[in-house]
């Protein structure tokens, strides 16, 4: 199974607060959520829903799991959306020590072991599990080599503050680009896939 992280970020590498004012955008004191809101045109959306669509299986943080069953698993209209239908049938799991009993249909919480878990799910799976948000499990599963590809939806806008996809100290990876587009307002949609170590220049 191909494990794709999905991820919306603004020009200066921030994910933090895309989708609006909740608590959680709101740690740290950041006071800028919701710039992803109304960003793209329609060939945009359609992209974002059929993305859903294609998954065979999700994996979430802790946190993006709660925000998403909260929105997607809960209202009856949403419910009924593509992008509902997809995350409330397909199979979830999510990455936690805290979450024993959840509450969301088809969900499974990987166990302690959590790179015994991906892999098993990677190994022993067809398809694509996709993860969407979820930043700080991103930077994890990078530093252990565990993303197949990264897709990143990039809103032109530089925020100055928040919460960023890449972490100031970590591996260093080099990527190859193997899909790219723009929308007519501006929004970029590039897929990479990690290729090893950078090759750095030597004088």
């Amino acid at each position: 199974m191909k494990l794709k992280t999905i991820t919306q970020i603004t020009l200066d590498g921030v994910t933090q607060g895309n989708g609006g004012p909740t608590p959680e955008d709101r740690a740290g004191g950041f006071e800028r959520g919701g710039w992803a809101r109304g960003a793209g045109d329609d060939s945009t959306r359609d992209h974002i829903t059929e993305t859903f669509q294609r998954a065979d299986a999700f994996l979430f943080g802790r946190r993006t799991y709660d925000i998403l069953h909260e929105f997607w698993g809960t209202m009856d209209d949403l419910k009924r959306h593509p992008i509902g239908v997809a995350l409330n049938s397909k199979p979830k799991h999510v990455a936690s020590t805290t979450l024993t009993r959840p509450e969301w249909a088809n969900t499974a919480v990987l166990g302690q072991d959590l790179r015994a878990a991906i892999t098993e799910l990677k190994t022993n799976g067809d398809g694509e599990l996709q993860v969407h948000g979820s930043s700080r499990l991103i930077q994890w599963m990078l530093q252990e080599g565990l993303v197949d590809e990264m897709e990143l939806l990039i809103i032109p806008v530089v925020l100055g503050q928040g919460a960023r996809l890449f972490a100031a100290s970590g591996p260093d990876i080099a990527m190859e680009l193997i899909e790219s587009r723009s929308d007519s307002k501006g929004v970029m949609i590039q897929t990479y896939r990690p290729a090893g170590r950078p090759a750095y220049a030597t004088f």
